[in-house]
């Protein structure tokens, strides 16, 4: 018996639409992270319409880096080096413009839990 349309499919499909297209952004954006929101973009299409998460895995750069972190290879040295920099000088220029304290400790908190995430919970994929 086939499965039945989920009622939660647009849903899902418009998230991965919307994930994509911030994962295209971050591919252009210096500073802005892409391969995030394609992984999770994946996951959305997995959900709403595997023909899409198929497309999303045949794009040329795109694909890799979904199937890399999916099969736990993980993310070369350079990329690891490039993300913590770029978090690293995110938080810095961004810290004087929250006006709290509490905010400008959470803030850069969650820049370390990026690195610490990147750093040590992430692999190093092998050339």
């Amino acid at each position: 018996m086939p499965p039945r349309p989920s009622r939660l499919r647009p849903v899902w499909l418009t998230v991965g639409f919307f994930l994509t297209g911030l994962g295209f952004l971050g591919l252009v954006l210096p500073g802005f992270p892409g391969t995030v929101f394609f992984i999770l973009a994946a996951a959305a299409f997995a959900k709403g319409d595997p023909k899409w998460e198929a497309w999303l895995l045949s794009r040329p750069v795109v694909g890799e880096l979904v199937s890399d972190y999916r099969a736990g290879r993980g993310m070369p040295l350079r990329a690891k080096w490039i993300a913590c920099v770029c978090i690293v000088l995110a938080v810095s220029f961004s810290l004087t413009r929250i006006p709290v304290l509490v905010g400008q400790i959470a803030w850069v908190l969650v820049g370390l839990a990026g690195i610490w995430f990147i750093t040590l919970r992430t692999p190093t994929k092998r050339p």
